[in-house]
């Protein structure tokens, strides 16, 4: 065991920050898709 897993600095779970990186990430790719339906729908 080295010198870092001794003193860890933070000690929280990662589920939290991993589900938010995942919904803002989907939530940006949704964005887009609806906004590309949306022109192609005006186009037409």
């Amino acid at each position: 065991m080295n010198k870092f897993e001794k003193d860890v600095q933070d000690k929280a779970n990662d589920i939290v920050p991993s589900v938010v990186g995942f919904v803002a990430s989907f939530g940006f790719f949704a964005l887009i898709f609806v906004i590309a339906n949306i022109v192609d729908v005006a186009t037409h």
